[in-house]
């Protein structure tokens, strides 16, 4: 089945088209010359991702990626800029600086399109496959025990937030028994192998010591 992309840009000699190319990358793209338009398509090409392409609008984008999220806060939002900017990051769920090649926006398309399943779980580049007991996240697809799927899934629910280690480990292995939770941190680093790009130095499954664990997305 082939994702189809709704890319939001217009035309300057000096900033890239993407739209051509994503089309030549095997994604069926739908083009909005601004949010507005954009907006308005929504629902009727019901897109796997928007890319803003902000650059090419002389703008933040940042008001068209909000008008997205007011519309429907489920699809994944690419926001690309022409130079460096904060941007919040409920904005979009990946920013991207020009320049940068096309090959680099499709790998970082892919982790943020829906899996196969038909219950997914999508929090910022993190994609969960409660069906089939999968993650995408940061160009990798992998399948994962029950126990982890769980593990995951309670700490997506709580992204932003510290959860304490006996609450996880009561939760995940249906125990009221906490004496010993250092299994709890051999599936935390296995869980880092497969969401991490580097699992020895985490960005997104970080160790708060002497309390728990937070996901940072």
């Amino acid at each position: 089945m082939t994702d189809t992309l709704l890319v939001i840009e217009g035309r300057h000699a000096d900033i890239p088209s993407f739209a051509s190319e994503l089309q030549k990358k095997g994604f069926e793209v739908h083009i909005a010359k601004s949010g507005e338009a954009a907006v308005a398509r929504l629902e009727k090409i019901n897109p796997s991702l928007v890319v803003v392409n902000a650059a090419s609008l002389r703008s933040s984008g940042l008001r068209i990626c909000q008008s997205i999220r007011d519309k429907n806060s489920k699809y994944p939002i690419i926001l690309v800029l022409a130079k460096e900017a904060r941007v919040d990051k409920d904005i979009a769920d990946t920013v991207l600086i020009l320049p940068f090649t096309v090959q680099k926006l499709s790998n970082r398309i892919k982790p943020l399109l829906p899996g196969d399943g038909k219950n997914v779980v999508h929090v910022g580049p993190i994609r969960l496959d409660l069906e089939h007991r999968r993650v995408k996240c940061l160009g990798r697809n992998t399948k994962l025990t029950p126990r982890l799927v769980t593990l995951l899934q309670l700490l997506m629910d709580k992204h932003g937030e510290v959860v304490e280690r006996d609450s996880l480990f009561k939760k995940v292995w249906e125990t009221n028994y906490t004496g010993d939770t250092r299994t709890l941190d051999v599936h935390v680093s296995w869980l880092r192998r497969a969401i991490e790009l580097d699992p020895l130095k985490p960005k997104l499954l970080k160790t708060i010591r002497g309390v728990g664990y937070r996901l940072d997305v």
